[in-house]
Order: C-alpha cells, then structure tokens, then sequence
C-alpha cells in the first residue's frame, strides 16, 4: 500500500496533467476506464496539436485515441497551436474513416450510443445519414472522392482519423488512404491508429514529410497476453515453456519429444504397411467436433477457428451438427432465433430456403457458425452481432474474418499454416498470424487469451514458434496512379504540380530510400573494380584487350552448343512421335537404360510425346525425350498381344521375355557421334587471334585472367543495381507522364494540360476499369439498352472472378452481346495504347457475371440467378452475387450522375438500380 506522501504526490501530478491536458482529463472522465500508458501518451500529443500515429496489437484500444479526436472536434478544441488573432471556431469537424463499410457501420452505432444521432453522420457507399453532422463516420474511398469534388462538407474539417492506416498496403485500394494523406488540406490534423508494424518510424517519417508534425506512440504490450499452444491427436501442448523462452523462440521440449516420437511411429507403421504411399504418411488429426468439445470442456469457448476455405468453414459446421454438439442452452436457443427472425424479415421465403437458412439457423441454435465471403452478408452480421453476444460459440471462419470487425475471442485456433491467395497455396508469413491470432483475449472479459495450431506431420513445432515470435510486419506501399487520379490531380492543381504530389507518395518515399543503399552499393562496387583493374593489368600489353577475346570464344562455344542441344531434343522428340505399337527401341541412359518395346504410342495429346513402353527388365512406364541423347531408332518389331495389360506382373513378365529374345544388344556398339567435321569460322577465327595477342605468352595470363574474371561480374552486377537505381528514383512521376500521354492522346486532356469535358466526365468515374468506362459512354456503347441488358453489360467491367475458368462464359443474346463486344474491341485499343507506353493499368472484362445479374435485374428467381454463375464449383455464392450486384448498383449509380451520359442511358441507369434492389439486394447493413 502507498504511503500518504506517495498518494499525495500521485495527486500532484494528477492535478499538474489536468491542467496541462483539460480536454484530455474531461474525456477520460468519461472513458469508464484507466487510459493505458500508449493511449495517453498519444491523446497529449494530439491536444497539443500534433498528429499522430499509433501502432498497437489488436485490441490493444487503439480507437480510443480517435475518439479522443472526435471528443476535441464536438469539444470546441481548435485542431494545431491556439491562432492569436480571433476566437476559436465553436464547433468542429470530424470524420472518422474506415476501410470497409461493416466498421464503419460498427463504429457508427458506437459514436451514436455515445453523442447522440444529432452529433453523427454516415457515409458510405449504401448509405448517407446526417451527413452534415460535426462528426461523419465514411469509408476512406468517400473521403477521397470529396476531396476531389472539392465539397463543401470538407468546411470546418479539423481532425481525420484514418483507422486501419496499415491498409494502404493492399494491393487493390491501398492507394486511396495515400490520396487523402497528401491532399488534405494542412490545416486538417491527421490521426492514424495502425495495427503493429516493424517499419513505423519509417511510416511516421513520411508523415512528417507531407503532414508535418507527427507524434509516434508505439505499443507492443497487449492488454490481454495471449498463450500459445499446439494440439497433436488428444493432446494440447504448450508451444513454449515459459515468457523467456517464447523471447529466445525455444519450443516447449515436450512438445519436440512427442512430435519427434509421433513422427517415428508414422514412418515405422507406414513401412510396415509397404512404403508411404502417394498420400504421405496416414495420419488422422483430431476431428473438428472433438476440437470444439475439447475446448468446451476446457472453458476456451467462444472461439474463432480459421479454415483457409469457404467449402471447408460450411462442411466443419456440418459434420459438428451431424456429431450432435450443443453448445447453448434453451434460453440462448429462443434468443438466437429471436434475432435471426428479426433481421431476416426482408428476404422472401423462397430466397430462404435457397440460401439454406434452416440449417444454418439450426447450427446457430447449436451455437454454431461459419463466416466467410461468400455468405450473404445479413447472415454474416447475424453471425457477428450473436458471436459478440456470446450467443454463438464456435466460428469457423475464412482469414477475412481477421481484417473484419471486432468479433474477439477466447480462443483461436489455426487448423492449417498454408492459405490460397487467389494463385496459389502459400504458407502464413508472421505478420499475419499475428493477425489471425491478436482475436484471442477480450479484454475485460478474459483474464488471457489462447491460440492453438493443429499439428500435422508437415507442421514443424519450430516454424510456428517462429511465426509465434517474430513481429515483422513491414507497410509497404501499394500507391499506383490511375486514369481518374491524374485527370483529378491536373484539374485541379496543374500537370507539374501533380508530378510534385505524386513524388511525396510514400511509395516514392520506400523507392527513394531503398535507392540510397543501392547508390552506396554501386560506389562501392566501383572503387572494388577499379582495385580489380590494376590486379589483372599486364606488362605484356592489354589485358582488357585479351580477355575480350576469351570471353567472346567462350560465348561463342556456348552458343554453339545450346544450338546443337536444340536440334537433338528436337530430333527426339520427331522420332518419339513416330513410334507405334510393338517398335522394340533402345534407351540409351539413366535407370531405364536398355531394350524396351512400345505399347502406346504418344499420339494425339498436347506438349512432348511420352510414349508407355516395356523394358526387357519388366519396368512399365512412359518415357520422355529427355531420357534420350540420340533420337530413338525402330530396331525390330514384336506382336503386342491386342488388350495387353501392363499392371500384370505375369503379363509383363512374358513380353519382357519376348524383347530379350530378339537377340539385339542392351547397349548401342557405337560409340557416341561426333559434334560433326565442320568447325565454326567465327570461333576458328577468335582463337587465332587469341594466340596471337601478346598477353598469351605471359606466364602470370591465368592470375590476370581470375581478376579480369571478378571485375567482370562485378561489373554485371553494377549494371544491374543501376538500372534498378534509375527504374525506382522518379518512378511513379514516369509513370505518371505515360499516363498523361495517353489521355491527352486520347481527348481527355489538351496539349496545354488542361482538362477536356470527357477528361471531366473520367474524374468522376471511381472504378478499377475506368478509363474503359469513359470510352464506353463516349462511344455510346450502352446507349438503347433495356435496364436488364445495361446491368449485364456493365457487369464486365466491375466483375472479377476468383479463379480463372478456360472457357468464355456465355451471354444473353441481343442487346448484351452487342454492347460486350463493342467493350471488348474498346479495351483491346486500351491494352495496345497501354502496352505501347509500357503501362499495365486496364485488367480485361470479365463475362462471368452477365447472366446472373442479367437474369436478377429481370425478376427471375434466387435459385435460378445463382445456378447460372460461371464458376468451377457449380453454383455461385450468395455473399459473391450480393456483393458484385452492389458493385454493379454502384457503377449504375455514377452512370445515372455522370454528365457524360444521354438523359436516356441515366434513366435507364436508374431504372436498373430499381430492378436490382429487391429480395436480398434490398438489405442494408445501417439502418
């Protein structure tokens, strides 16, 4: 207990930080908790008119420093230093930004319960409320939009929170949080709360650059510590020891002797069982039912447990009803269905059964769920809302879940360390484990949070201790410009300018550092190869000289060689695709060295032929021109008998037979053939002149030679770091430049720089395609559309599929396969404009989307719209259609607004947008 003297001094300082921090001390009041050392270490700062960058854990309450902002904003507070002259503003503004509209639903609600619904706006691409309100919670794409439009909602703006800062390196809309950093007005002060990043400092230098002063507050200290954990069969193991171990990455030496010993019995009993087999060891981890009892039993519920797979999320709920878990009691149960039935009202009955909610509302009465993508996102929000509720125990959920909202957890657990990330399987990097794992430990609820691996026999304890430990998580920058940024940026502050802009971006910021450890290493490789130089000078004459002509000889026999490589795989590959049935051959190398008869020949398929043939030495299997060295010659011929089944020991066993009769030799008698009589000129030439330099009689041409040789390399090297050097310094404004080209070679911008009407009618397209979407209304391709055929057509350009499919999908007739075509013959100019000026900017539309929304848009049924998807797995998923839809409904909405487009196209655009919104599409998220 502390001492009176001790209390008394703690009041000071209390009494002493109230007064420096009034507005600090009067939002705390209200906070209902003690503000942690990082949080109030950044809310001084910003009332000291700095900005601010945060980087904490996940649920470490980085949002608090935001709310401190809006605090300030409805506070009165002015935004910087007090200006001398005048009185402050009475009232500011605050506009919360997040990166997708389910936080910023989320936080909406928060602000709301708090201020009031007077005090709080939305805006989002689904919604507008209160927008003029002193603090507006948006997505961080509406902000950048205003920016652009110059709008008057941006008066009065004094502070921007940018939540989830660290998306700006998403590959796809990172760029737009770039984009608001820079064209913000000064006066604005930014706060920007990040997820823990190992290059924040580096992040917060450039924020210094294009915002001014900024305050770094960086925590590693989660509220709620979190245990690692591995689960091997029936048995949990810690992943470390104790806190010191998991700081040294030592794994639990229990853990090591199980595996290693688990591992051992594996290999023994698969010998046993005769070899390994193609699947690998047969190992049978635990089931997920008994996953999600065992953490019942152990109070780890609620849990998260994340399966890198849609089908997989579905199919784990399924087999833990089909094992009659409950997890809830009956109370629970007539809550759960309560408020499933309240959020559901608006979609039609037939749509329900479609979208098998019976038996997703039997797993949610069970406490179960899955949450991924493709489900339709009322269902995933039901999800959400009974899972924070404690309503719903167990989610199996897609890594989306991760980036979502806030839905902590008890536990976590990961059943794979593997993921597809569209192209391929890729193994988790730390950053995002950290990610997946920072769900465990709801704070104010659990006293510690838990994580768990499912260990495999491709999981290696060590690895995940790793990934458990490590806290790389570097922001790189994924800014890019586009067609609609550049006709923005010249309209509005004028072409040089722009470049100016564009060359303050944080990725010209990473460019530009990297290039000065890349300058250092050009200047040292220079003085190395000058040092190079005068070890390999010779007295005899010039070396530099003499080594030109070794290296021209040796690039020549090089050359030479590659040649005659090419004509005898190509000689092989002729003669493997002349064989037929019964030609005996011999195979002139490696294990299968020997007399061999054909018994399907490698006719019709595609890539090189691969004949199945049968050695004398009873081996079946087909063979590849790369298993011969000379073409394969037809030395005899033998009876195949007609069905002949090569799986047959006793079958083979005669032909085998049948081969070695015929008496030929194993082995060819000739020697191998000679590279031909005719030498090359040019290379007779070389090594003429080569024994003629005087260097060649220098007893010291070897030692020479070897420095000569790294100087070389060395200076290959070089070439390649400076081309790097000059790819990076000055690479987006290059880019830029293209970019400007095309369009003023396009009509889009004049010669002077200055905007056209059509360049004005692009900067109001906001989409990935849009200088397609541009051509597309210049050349009135969707002119005289029905409102279906418009949805379908315009569905090209928004869609996106998952995976590639080879086939073209089909598209209704008439008016639709018209208006893609004329799409398709526009974006084929697009492409050649763009690859002529080394640009890759425009993706190429894609079909698959045209039916179903087509279908949709005409009052067709959800059953039908949904088996009519182009997918590889059959139907297409709700969550997919609903989600592309909007899409849709919003490029038909800039479509409706845009100046560039006949009074017909807007009202056949909005009476689109009306035929699309209904049944499920009617939903919104806020309201």
């Amino acid at each position: 207990m502390s001492s009176p003297a001790e209390r008394y001094a703690a009041a000071r300082r209390r009494a002493a930080q109230a007064s420096e921090f009034p507005a600090l001390d009067e939002f705390a009041l209200g906070v209902g908790f003690d503000l942690d050392d990082f949080q109030r270490e950044a809310c001084q700062a910003l009332e000291k008119g700095s900005g601010v960058l945060v980087c904490a854990p996940t649920g470490a309450g980085k949002t608090v420093v935001g709310e401190f902002a809006v605090h300030l904003a409805l506070r009165g507070a002015p935004a910087g230093p007090a200006v001398a002259d005048g009185p402050a503003p009475a009232r500011r503004k605050c506009f919360y930004t997040t990166p997708i509209k389910a936080l910023s639903n989320q936080k909406y609600h928060d602000l709301v319960e708090r201020y009031g619904t007077e005090q709080v706006g939305l805006l989002t691409g689904d919604n507008a409320i209160n927008g003029d309100a002193p603090v507006v919670v948006m997505t961080t794409e509406v902000l950048r939009n205003m920016l652009y439009a110059g709008s008057a909602t941006l008066d009065g703006l004094a502070y921007v929170v940018m939540d989830e800062v660290h998306y700006l390196a998403d590959r796809f809309r990172g760029g737009v949080w770039e984009e608001v950093i820079i064209h913000l007005p000064a006066s604005v002060t930014l706060v920007s709360l990040s997820a823990t990043v190992s290059n924040a400092e580096e992040f917060a230098d450039w924020l210094v650059t294009v915002r001014g002063e900024t305050a770094v507050v960086v925590s590693e200290h989660r509220p709620v510590p979190l245990w690692q954990h591995m689960l091997v069969g029936k048995r949990m193991f810690d992943l470390f020891h104790d806190a010191d171990a998991a700081r040294k990455h030592d794994v639990h030496p229990e853990l090591l002797r199980y595996t290693r010993d688990t591992l051992r019995r594996l290999e023994v009993s698969d010998t046993r069982g005769g070899g390994w087999g193609r699947r690998g060891p047969r190992w049978r981890g635990p089931l997920r039912p008994d996953i999600v009892d065992r953490l019942d039993r152990e109070g780890l519920l609620p849990a998260i447990l994340f399966i890198f797979s849609r089908a997989g999320c579905a199919a784990a709920v399924q087999q833990c009803l089909a094992a009659g878990l409950r997890l809830t009691s009956p109370e629970e149960r007539a809550e759960i269905r309560r408020v499933v039935e309240s959020r559901v009202t608006a979609i039609p009955g037939e749509d329900l059964t479609v979208l098998g909610y019976w038996e997703w509302l039997d797993g949610l009465e069970r406490g179960l769920a899955a949450h991924h993508a493709g489900m339709l996102p009322v269902f995933k929000e039901v999800v959400e809302e009974l899972f924070v509720r404690g309503l719903v125990k167990a989610v199996f959920a897609t890594e989306t879940l991760a980036l979502g909202i806030n839905m902590p957890a008890r536990c976590v657990v990961l059943e794979r360390l593997v993921k597809y990330n569209g192209e391929a399987h890729v193994d988790l990097t730390p950053g995002e484990y950290t990610q997946l794992t920072g769900r465990a430990g709801r704070r104010g609820i659990d006293v510690e949070g838990h994580a768990v691996v499912v260990w495999s026999p491709e999981t290696d304890p060590r690895h995940v201790a790793g990934l458990a430990s490590t806290r790389t998580y570097p922001l790189r920058s994924s800014f890019r410009p586009s067609y609609n940024m550049a006709v923005n940026l010249v309209g509005t502050v004028g072409t040089a300018p722009a470049r100016e802009l564009l060359e303050s971006s944080f990725a010209q910021f990473q460019a530009d550092r990297s290039v000065v450890g890349l300058a250092r290493q050009v200047q040292r490789n220079t003085e190395t190869i000058e040092a190079y130089g005068v070890e390999a000078e010779c007295h005899h004459g010039d070396f530099d000289e003499y080594f030109a002509l070794r290296v021209a000889i040796g690039e020549r026999e090089r050359s030479i060689a590659r040649q005659g490589q090419s004509q005898r795989r190509a000689a092989a590959v002729a003669a493997l695709e002349r064989l037929r049935v019964g030609d005996v051959i011999r195979v002139p190398a490696g294990r299968r060295a020997g007399l061999a008869v054909v018994l399907d020949p490698a006719t019709g398929g595609f890539g090189e032929p691969r004949p199945l043939v049968l050695t004398q030495d009873r081996w079946a299997g087909r063979v590849s021109p790369g298993d011969f060295t000379t073409p394969a010659e037809v030395l005899t011929r033998i009876r195949v008998p007609k069905h002949f089944n090569h799986r047959s020991p006793a079958a083979r066993r005669d032909l085998a037979a049948q081969v070695s009769g015929t008496g030929l030799d194993r082995r060819s008698r000739r020697g191998a053939r000679g590279r031909g009589n005719g030498e090359d000129d040019r290379l007779t030439q070389l090594r003429a002149e080569l024994r003629r330099h005087p260097c060649h009689a220098c007893p010291d041409r070897e030692e020479h030679a070897r420095w000569a040789e790294r100087r070389r390399r060395l200076e290959r090297d070089t070439d390649e770091l400076r081309q790097r050097v000059s790819g990076r310094t000055g690479s987006l404004a290059r880019t830029f430049d293209r970019i400007v080209a095309l369009l003023t070679a396009r009509g889009y911008l004049t010669a002077d720089g200055e905007v056209t009407a059509a360049g004005r009618m692009l900067s109001r397209i906001w989409t990935e395609a849009d200088l397609l979407v541009a051509e597309c209304l210049r050349g009135g391709v969707w002119d005289g559309l029905t409102p279906a055929e418009l949805a379908a057509a315009v569905s090209v350009i928004v869609f996106e599929a998952r995976r590639d499919v080879d086939e073209r999908a089909s598209l209704p007739r008439g008016g639709v396969a018209e208006a893609v075509e004329e799409t398709l013959k526009l974006w084929s100019g697009i492409e050649s404009d763009e690859a002529a000026r080394g640009l890759t900017v425009t993706r190429e539309p894609d079909l698959g989307f045209a039916w179903p929304i087509y279908r949709w848009a005409r009052g067709e049924t959800l059953a039908k719209v949904l088996a009519s998807g182009h997918e590889i797995d059959g139907e297409m998923p709700a969550g997919d259609f609903v989600r592309w839809a909007r899409q849709v409904v919003d490029l038909l909405g800039q479509l409706a607004d845009s100046g560039g487009a006949s009074a017909e196209l807007r009202a056949t655009a909005r009476q689109a947008i009306a035929t699309v919104n209904r049944g499920v599409l009617a939903y919104h998220a806020a309201t």
